[in-house]
């Protein structure tokens, strides 16, 4: 069993790639134009991929493809070429959840290492077994678990079996997120990453045949979001995950954007790196968690029935254990509104993203610090004349300013009001 823990990003796409490696992963997760589970995310084709691997080798940060699909007659027949052509490329796992995918990887990349996906549905210690003797290192528990339920299989699987879990994003109301209702209300398929997400939708509930059988619902004028889960986050709680073995902690996210990536990535860096040192999280680190666009946080099922402990809670926020029937939205404190192209002798190059003004409130965000408070002297447009607001998206700005930062780094603005 190692002592080592590996922090693993999601990327959607090779912007969101470059934020994982800029700010510290240790491993990302893609897929690529196919088998993946996210069909929303732009994802890498063949050219994208080898390119992904050598970009993140080059860091020293390994790649895992996620094939996880449940795949068609065809597309079984078609895998094979798939993931020949993936072992090719360099990446470093993949990612699976189907019994014949995995012993397809076997047959033709035998090279390549496997993680039995979270769509397995692993609660046990006695199929992590049986998918070790199918050639599985690693496998991507069931979010359902307890603290108390890794520990026992940690302790009843190989030794050189890792154990890789979600500690932060989105929470599926289905188990493991085995789900239907998407393709009965919409005819897109949960299971072949076309989630509709119905179970953030507004509900009313009705049921004329069942007298005195009571259904407790949230409800007011708009319906009731009885299915609607809150977000997971584990940033305060690494210290009892890494005690009870786990490997790998992972966040959710391949279709939500760099931004997202960057913020999360650098965040649970510096919580990591703490604990190792034997410290506490630095509260920025949770100041930042709460500034990144979110439903409201739990800790998932560690810690028994989900419930609302995570110290990132917003005491504004109506609760009911991992369930939050308000609403689907989220709470946004901070918009995304440039990158920073280049930053040397007091001149700052940034790519605008959104609409800002000077008057706004800023900060920069460079990988492994602190958040830092960002007020330029001076901003000038492409063309060279002083401005106030920027208006146009993907234009190259120059600020003047006493502050350096490194290339990569992002600034974001307060949500007035918020």
């Amino acid at each position: 069993m190692t002592n080592y823990t590996e922090l693993l990003a999601p990327a959607g796409d090779e912007e969101s790639l470059r934020a994982a490696l800029d700010f510290g992963a240790d491993a990302v997760y893609l897929a690529g134009r196919s088998y993946g589970m996210r069909a929303g995310a732009k994802n890498f084709d063949e050219e994208g991929l080898r390119g992904a691997v050598a970009a993140a080798h080059e860091k020293g940060v390994k790649i895992y493809l996620a094939v996880n699909i449940i795949p068609s007659n065809s597309e079984a027949d078609s895998f094979p070429d798939y993931i020949r052509a993936a072992a090719a490329a360099g990446v470093d796992a993949a990612i699976a959840a189907d019994l014949g995918v995995i012993s397809m990887i076997r047959e033709n990349a035998p090279e390549l290492a496997i993680h039995a996906s979270t769509q397995t549905g692993v609660v046990n210690f006695r199929t992590a077994r049986e998918l070790y003797k199918m050639g599985a290192r690693r496998v991507v528990l069931a979010r359902e678990l307890s603290l108390g339920d890794i520990r026992t299989i940690r302790e009843r699987i190989p030794d050189d079996m890792e154990i890789e879990v979600f500690v932060h994003g989105a929470m599926c109301v289905s188990f493991s997120g085995r789900c239907l209702i998407s393709e009965y209300l919409t005819g897109r398929n949960a299971n072949r990453g076309e989630c509709a997400q119905p179970c953030r939708w507004g509900y009313y509930l009705m049921e004329e045949k069942r007298p005195n059988e009571f259904y407790k619902v949230f409800e007011d004028e708009r319906g009731s979001y009885i299915l609607n889960a809150r977000d997971m986050c584990m940033i305060e709680h690494i210290d009892d995950l890494i005690e009870a073995g786990v490997t790998s902690l992972k966040i959710e996210g391949r279709a939500k954007s760099a931004y997202y990536t960057a913020l999360t990535v650098n965040a649970y860096r510096a919580a990591l790196d703490a604990v190792k040192r034997g410290e506490k999280p630095p509260h920025w680190v949770i100041d930042e968690v709460n500034k990144i666009s979110h439903r409201p946080y739990c800790t998932g099922f560690f810690y028994g029935d989900p419930r609302e402990g995570s110290g990132t809670q917003n005491p504004k926020e109506v609760s009911n254990g991992g369930q939050y029937f308000t609403d689907s939205g989220y709470i946004r404190e901070y918009d995304f509104v440039g990158t920073v192209d280049d930053c040397a002798d007091g001149i700052m190059s940034i790519i605008q993203r959104n609409y800002f003004t000077l008057s706004d409130e800023m900060e920069l965000l460079a990988p492994g610090r602190e958040p830092i408070r960002f007020a330029p002297e001076k901003l000038l447009n492409s063309q060279g004349e002083r401005i106030e607001v920027a208006r146009h998206a993907m234009e190259k700005l120059t600020a003047v300013t006493d502050i350096s930062v490194p290339c990569g780094s992002l600034i974001r603005k307060r949500v007035k009001g918020v």
